[in-house]
């Protein structure tokens, strides 16, 4: 999760979230080359002193500055493409989630699993305990196995939610009426903190998200014990 002294991205928990800090990276990369390029015509323009009076047409350099823009965007476009193809692949999930936003709660279903499901509030100010953060922290967490992947089902009982998170690089829409979705996997373990991050009402901000990264065989004991 972020802190107050993170300056850059958060420390990625999938391979997804890996491929996205990439490209942000090599976006950053572009930007710097352009800004320093730019910066440099400018700074020179305003101290050089070279008249051309009977400069009437520049087409070569009308050329060079058309076609270097496009070769800077394709350079953009081609990994961002990728990232969307990769973002949009389900590969044989091993399980699957189903998610259910409402004003102001989540919902679960473990849809392979018999009679799983449970709601997930946020822990009020007066119940937390010393370890919980504020605002962030709620009372049923998702479990979910590590380096397994996982397909994620997101839909809305009212309004518009946004189910986000950061760590993961995922945020999907959860729609009335219509089922999104979604896979992730985590290759670690840990809590993995999220929040609605669609503009659903007054109380948006107060939907966190938990996800519990554990390994395989603690989810399994925590399966058993739930059935």
């Amino acid at each position: 999760m972020a802190t107050w002294k993170t300056l850059l991205l958060q420390d990625s928990s999938s391979p997804l979230m890996e491929q996205l800090a990439f490209f942000h990276d090599h976006a950053l990369l572009v930007l710097t080359i352009i800004t320093i390029l730019v910066g440099q015509l400018m700074f020179s323009l305003f101290f050089n002193k070279y008249i051309h009076r009977y400069l009437l047409e520049g087409q070569l350099i009308e050329i060079i500055w058309t076609i270097l823009p496009a070769i800077t965007l394709v350079f953009i476009a081609l990994p961002s493409l990728r990232l969307i193809y990769i973002l949009d692949e389900t590969n044989n999930p091993l399980l699957t989630i189903k998610t259910i936003g409402h004003q102001w709660y989540w919902s679960y279903e473990y849809s392979d699993f018999k009679n799983i499901e449970f709601d997930s509030y946020m822990i009020p100010i007066n119940e937390m305990k010393p370890w919980n953060f504020r605002l962030l922290d709620v009372d049923n967490r998702i479990a979910i196995p590590f380096k397994t992947q996982i397909r994620m089902l997101v839909t809305a009982a009212d309004v518009i939610h946004s189910w986000t998170i950061p760590s993961l690089g995922i945020k999907i829409d959860a729609t009335p009426g219509r089922l999104n979705q979604t896979n992730f996997m985590s290759n670690r373990t840990g809590l993995l903190y999220g929040q609605c991050s669609e503009i659903c009402g007054a109380n948006h901000s107060f939907m966190p998200i938990v996800i519990e990264s554990i390994s395989p065989e603690f989810f399994i004991k925590w399966i058993n014990k739930i059935i």
